[in-house]
Parts: structure tokens; C-alpha cells; sequence
């Protein structure tokens, strides 16, 4: 494996590997590599692969050059020295027009006469890449002028604040849809069936004890009729189920214990139970709450 293109061939197999993983491994918005770390190894076995199968073709080239007679090998040295120049020969010549310097052979046309302790300097030309790039940086200079500083377009002022706003936006929209960044403010009521069966799961894990399966209120009050003590409706019974209810009441902070996705859907089961008919019914407490989003829009 001692050629360009056993290299290059090395390279492309990994990338190649690295697309196919990408594509068929789920891992959301992020890597394959993040999600899923044992691709790695995947990635690491077809790399050894990659190197061992080229180790192995440069082997066998090198075992059938051998079995040639010494007349034989001449020919294939002389032909292997011709393909090596003309591969990549564009590639080369366009790197030797970027650097427009003068060969070994040709310098003594370029020698200036200063002479540092027999240390000669030649007049070499500015490779074109370096000048091309700063006559960009004049372009981009001039046009950065006119604009910011005499046109007046719009100021660096400016250009942060819309990105800022922009940036508000986007962030507002991840919290809306990221499940566990939901707060009292931005929750709302879940219907899916999926939701209100893994609300009801937590609901039973954690509530009855004080509330009953049914809902009908033990030591907790009565989730099943139109009395809240600290209001109803999905923000309010978020809010109570994550801050804890009244001081002294035994009412624990589940947010310790909770993340804001659970939360909202054991609300949103307990919203649920509403209107339903529990076995042994505890009186009501608190007042009767009307949803103000209901009432507003009578």
C-alpha cells in the first residue's frame, strides 16, 4: 500500500461506509457516531479491512513481479515511471502555475546580486493564489467601506439585533416542541391516547395513595368534580403537580423526581378524570374554576 490511489481508495471505502451508516442508523438530529458509539467500532473494522485488502493486492502485484524474467521487469519499471508522470499531471501543472516559481535548474536566471554570508536571494514571483486573494481582500474592503461607512445600508448594530430576534424565534419554537422543556407557561393539554396511558402508569405509581385509582380523593381531594383548590385546567395542574401543592398539606415537588414530559401527561390525565364517577367520592374542596379561555370566548 505504497501508491496514491491505495489511499484513495482506503479513504473512499470509509466514506462510503460512513454515508450507509448515517442513512441507515436512526439517530435523529444527531451523528450515528453520538447516538450509537459501537458504529465506531463498525467504522474502525472496515478501515483494518480496507488497509489489509490493499496490503494484500500490493503483495500478490509484488509476488507476479518477482515470477517475471529480468527483461520483463525492465519493461514493467519503464512502464509504471511513464504512468506515474502522466498521473495527475494536471493536477501538478495547475499547483506549479499557483506557485509560478522558477525550477532548481533555472535559478541561476533569477539570482539578484545581494550576497548574506554566501547566502544568495532570488526575485522570485508572488505565488498568483496569494495575489489573487489579497486583490479580494481590497474587493471585499472596498465594497465593506461603501456600504457600512458611506451608504449606510445597515450598521453591525443592526445586523445583531435582527440576528438576535432571529435567534429568540428559533429558540422559542425548540422549547415549544421539545417535550422536556415544556413549562407551566407553555404546556398544554394532551389528548393522544399514548400520552394519557403513560400519564395514567405515573398517576398509579404515584398518586393513588393519596388521590385513589379512581380519583375520588383519600388524603389528597377529589380530582373527579369542577372544585380546585389551586385552579384547574392544564397550566394550573401542571404548575401544583411540579411546585408541589400547599405548604404543610404533604403535597411533595414532583419536579425532583418528574421530568416536565411525564408531568404533562399525568395533568393531563388527571384533566381527564374530570366528570367521571368514582366509588367512594370525597367532598368537594376548593371552588368551582372556569377555564377564562372558555369564558372569554362566549
Amino acid at each position: 500500500m505504497r501508491t496514491i490511489s491505495s489511499y484513495l481508495r482506503v479513504i473512499a471505502f470509509i466514506a462510503i461506509t460512513y454515508i450507509l451508516i448515517e442513512w441507515v442508523v436512526e439517530s435523529g438530529d444527531e451523528s450515528a457516531f453520538v447516538a450509537n458509539p459501537y458504529t465506531l467500532l463498525i467504522i474502525g473494522l472496515v478501515a483494518l479491512f480496507a488497509v489489509a485488502f490493499e496490503i494484500c493486492i500490493s503483495a500478490v502485484k509484488g509476488t507476479l513481479f518477482m515470477a517475471l524474467s529480468p527483461e520483463a521487469q525492465e519493461r514493467f519499471k519503464a512502464a509504471e515511471k511513464e504512468k506515474k508522470e502522466k498521473q495527475y499531471k494536471w493536477i501538478k501543472e495547475k499547483y506549479k502555475k499557483l506557485l509560478d516559481s522558477k525550477p532548481i535548474e533555472d535559478e541561476a536566471e533569477i539570482i539578484l546580486d545581494h550576497n548574506y554570508d554566501g547566502i544568495q536571494e532570488l526575485d522570485n514571483n508572488l505565488p498568483p493564489w496569494w495575489v489573487y486573494g489579497f486583490y479580494m481582500t481590497i474587493i471585499f474592503g472596498t465594497v465593506y467601506l461603501v456600504r457600512f461607512h458611506i451608504m449606510n445600508d445597515y450598521t453591525q448594530a443592526e445586523e445583531y439585533e435582527m440576528e438576535v430576534a432571529e435567534a429568540k424565534i428559533a429558540i422559542e419554537e425548540y422549547k415549544r416542541t421539545a417535550k422536556d422543556l415544556i413549562d407551566a407557561n407553555t404546556v398544554t393539554l394532551l389528548t393522544d391516547a399514548s400520552d394519557l396511558k403513560a400519564g395514567k402508569a405515573t398517576f398509579s405509581a404515584n398518586c393513588v395513595a393519596c388521590h385513589k385509582a379512581d380519583g375520588g380523593g383519600g388524603i389528597g381531594p377529589n380530582l373527579t368534580d369542577p372544585y380546585w383548590i389551586l385552579g384547574g385546567g392544564i397550566k394550573n395542574v401542571f404548575r401544583t403537580i411540579s411546585e408541589g401543592g400547599r405548604d404543610g398539606k404533604g403535597m411533595v415537588a414532583w419536579k425532583q423526581n418528574l421530568k416536565p414530559s411525564e408531568i404533562a401527561q399525568v395533568a393531563s390525565y388527571v384533566i381527564s378524570l374530570g366528570g367521571t364517577t368514582p366509588t367512594e367520592p370525597k367532598e368537594p374542596e376548593g371552588d368551582i374554576w372556569k377555564d377564562p379561555e372558555t369564558e372569554n370566548s362566549k
